[in-house]
């Protein structure tokens, strides 16, 4: 599943799946406990795809922060909580996004991000980064090896 189909929903803890859509909003799933919601179009929603993470020269899409973290994590969930204090917060965080901008950029986003990964993790939703197809590669047909 895509992270365009995952929302995050203010004031309501966790991710959700966006189901269906309806007049008047929206239907999700929450990836916590199975529940479902209805959201009206009023409400604080973001689509995980549309967000980014600010670092010094640009913004960084959250996909590929979510895969810098499963890289040094070896596909594992965090090693560490997204409770844990600030200091070791953006400590971790640098590791992972060594130009973030710390200005910009709070501990309760640091939070969220690794609570976000580690349930996205728990969903097997792990396809962060797209594998991009080597377009250009040459196909040779059955004729053009008869010839060689």
């Amino acid at each position: 599943m895509a992270l365009d189909k995952i929302l995050s929903i203010g004031g309501k803890p966790g991710l959700y799946k966006l189901l269906t859509q309806t007049r008047g909003g929206f239907v999700g799933e929450s990836l916590l406990d199975g529940k479902r919601v209805t959201v009206g179009l009023r409400s604080n929603v973001s689509v995980l795809s549309e967000i980014a993470i600010y670092t010094l020269e640009e913004e960084v899409p959250l996909k590929e922060v979510f895969q810098k973290i499963k890289e040094k994590e070896g596909g594992e969930k965090t090693s560490i909580s997204h409770k844990a204090e600030k200091i070791e917060l953006e400590e971790y965080f640098f590791e992972v996004l060594p130009n973030y901008d710390e200005d910009r950029v709070y501990a309760s986003d640091i939070k969220k991000i690794i609570q976000w990964y580690n349930i996205l993790l728990d969903n097997n939703i792990t396809d962060f980064v797209e594998e991009e197809k080597d377009a250009e590669e040459p196909t040779v047909s059955a004729s053009e090896e008869e010839e060689e």
